[in-house]
């Protein structure tokens, strides 16, 4: 029985360790600019890590000092803990499944549209109130200043791959027919495009387009790739998880049979 305990809380310090990636994934993205900005995926993860932490250390214990009721705990807790992950890594993928960039002539930056992500994600900034705090959040941030910085002829900027935020938001949409200044300043035509954003453009550097349709769109896809990397990490530690639950599982089995067999042996049962 103890060499069983010790195997089932070598086990959960496994599951203790599969955690961190996870909160590693949620800190990860609070340091993105744009994620620090809608704040939506980063706290789920860093929370749902931390508890998973928790509940593996209690295993871990449970196991370690033979604690029965602990290790009960751990199994329904822990178990509890992989569908909500298993639900969240599905959810994440869902949402991110929808939305590209469109390639514009003579440019090897993407344009990108609204419409062409999911609902659940045109949701949370279609509304105005949520995107005046997007917004506000966006151009207090370096991510088109960097743009002059790196980027001074008319050519350099359009063979430039830049973020979508940055082609979004930093930018007239290509089809307005701006005229290039710099990175963040353009000459509007006699007559703007067809495009509702190309009258929202503003070289007001606090400003640009952030009140454009494709800031959103360009934020969005910023969103989808960076989602998609930590719901990579995501996949994997919920693999290990049910991997380690499973083998803790059948471990704490195999020690109530071993314990019931010496029971017997010795004329307890």
């Amino acid at each position: 029985m103890a060499l069983s305990n010790n195997v089932i809380a070598a086990i959960n310090f496994i599951a203790l360790l599969l955690s961190i990636p996870i909160i590693g994934a949620g800190i990860w993205l609070a340091t993105q600019a744009d994620n620090a900005c809608v704040q939506l995926l980063q706290w789920p993860v860093i929370i749902l890590g931390i508890v998973i932490l928790l509940v593996a250390l209690t295993g871990f214990i449970g196991a370690f000092w033979r604690i029965s009721w602990l290790l009960m705990f751990y199994l329904i807790a822990m178990l509890v803990l992989i569908i909500l992950l298993g639900s969240l890594v599905l959810f994440v993928f869902s949402v991110t499944m929808r939305g590209s960039g469109h390639t514009e002539p003579s440019r090897a930056y993407l344009e990108y549209h609204l419409d062409d992500f999911s609902l659940w994600l045109q949701r949370r900034v279609r509304s105005s109130h949520k995107w005046e705090r997007i917004r506000t959040c966006l151009s207090s941030t370096t991510t088109c200043a960097e743009l002059n910085q790196n980027y001074r002829l008319p050519q350099d900027f359009f063979n430039a791959h830049i973020s979508p935020l940055q082609s979004g938001c930093c930018k007239p949409p290509t089809d307005c027919g701006f005229t290039y200044v710099n990175p963040t300043y353009w000459i509007s035509p006699i007559s703007n495009g067809a495009s509702v954003d190309c009258s929202k453009w503003s070289n007001e550097q606090t400003e640009l387009c952030y009140g454009c349709d494709s800031c959103k769109a360009g934020l969005l896809a910023n969103l989808k790739e960076e989602w998609r990397n930590a719901d990579l990490i995501l996949l994997i530690a919920l693999i290990g998880l049910v991997f380690v639950y499973l083998m803790a599982f059948l471990a704490l089995k195999n020690a109530k049979s071993e314990n019931l067999f010496r029971r017997h042996k010795q004329g307890y049962v």
